[in-house]
């Protein structure tokens, strides 16, 4: 199985705009540990609903806090997550509230860790069987008529990339909070062994801001015509 980055693609045409912010999310962090203070945001969870969380204000306004009180939050979110998701500073629920102008295409990727689809889009890729598919409503006020019906994908943390295409001389995460320094490489290697079996498309866990599919995905989607995104191939390692 071949697999695939999915980013935006900026040549194209489509004049689509997308502004605004989840309804709720964790605090950032103060650790202790590593002093460090810190908040990743690029694992979202569009299908939480934390209407029955009793401190929902907790969970309204960006900022960061001690780790304790961090830890204590994520324990009132933990029942409520779909299977598979993991936590981090700054992680995202509900639907995304704000306003969208433009022309969109059929796949919507405003940021790299972001997708959207029109429904139709997605009635079409589930009828051909793709795996992991599920689209959350958004909160997204339109300044046009015929406004498409735009759709979050919820996608699970599941891969990491392989250890041969990080610096050798990277610094070890924060046993604490799970902090790391390491940027984003340029060059992506991935881990054979962490990946999915059972999933066309997902983001890695220890670089959430990357959205990875199959190649079931990409030749269905380049069957079908379905444009707005562009797909670039990447390696992967087994040991």
């Amino acid at each position: 199985m071949r697999y695939f980055r999915i980013e935006g693609d900026r040549t194209s045409d489509y004049t689509g705009y997308i502004d605004g912010s989840y309804k709720w999310g964790l605090p950032g962090i103060i650790c202790p540990a590593c002093k460090a203070t810190w908040s990743a945001g690029s694992k979202a969870y569009p299908s939480v609903d934390l209407t029955p969380v009793a401190a929902l204000a907790d969970f309204e306004k960006a900022r960061a806090e001690p780790l304790d009180e961090y830890e204590r939050l994520c324990e009132l979110v933990l029942p409520l997550l779909p299977s598979g998701a993991l936590l981090e500073p700054g992680a995202t629920f509900g639907p995304f509230v704000g306003r969208a102008q433009g022309r969109f295409g059929p796949l919507v990727s405003p940021d790299p860790w972001w997708l959207m689809v029109q429904r139709e889009v997605l009635e079409k890729l589930q009828a051909e069987g793709l795996r992991g598919l599920k689209g959350c409503p958004t909160a997204l006020r339109f300044r046009q008529s015929n406004s498409p019906e735009l759709l979050e994908l919820e996608i699970l943390p599941m891969g990491r990339l392989h250890p041969d295409c990080l610096p050798t001389n990277r610094k070890p995460a924060c046993p604490r909070c799970g902090h790391n320094s390491t940027s984003l490489p340029h060059d992506l290697m991935l881990d054979a062994t962490t990946l999915p079996s059972h999933l066309d498309l997902f983001r890695l866990a220890d670089y959430s801001s990357v959205i990875i599919c199959t190649e079931r995905f990409v030749d269905t989607c380049l069957r079908l015509g379905l444009d707005g995104v562009v797909f670039h191939p990447l390696p992967t390692r087994q040991n």
